[in-house]
């Protein structure tokens, strides 16, 4: 069993940045795939950014390449967002997810976060 926790979300004005962390606990977040997603109010769930567990490289949705850094720090067992230069269209709820090849996965209960223009 993983339990996620994200941190770092809130109100920032348009072109500034904020940086989320994902905190696991139960199991090492190295062994999963890690991704974030976004969910704006009354819209689907999107794909923001993931990191393989198997070599650390990172996937990004095309609206965010070039203002998003996803990273992980085994050490902590977390992962962070790195977002920079943010636009409105960056409000919505944060979710961290954790997935595992041999199955399970996991969802973090997500954290706001608004940008106001």
């Amino acid at each position: 069993q993983v339990t996620l926790e994200e941190s770092g979300g809130g109100l920032v004005q348009s072109g500034e940045s904020l940086r989320l962390s994902c905190v696991a606990s139960g199991r090492r977040l190295i062994n999963y795939d890690v991704s974030w997603f976004r969910q704006a109010p009354g819209k689907d769930r999107v794909f923001v950014a993931a990191v393989s567990r198997t070599d650390g490289g990172t996937v990004y949705a095309d609206s965010v390449k070039g203002r998003f850094i996803i990273s992980r720090d085994a050490a902590k067992n977390t992962v962070y967002l790195q977002m920079s230069n943010l636009t409105s269209g960056g409000t919505g709820v944060y979710y961290c997810d954790a997935d595992h090849p041999l199955g399970d996965g996991y969802w973090g209960q997500g954290i706001q976060v608004t940008v106001s223009s």
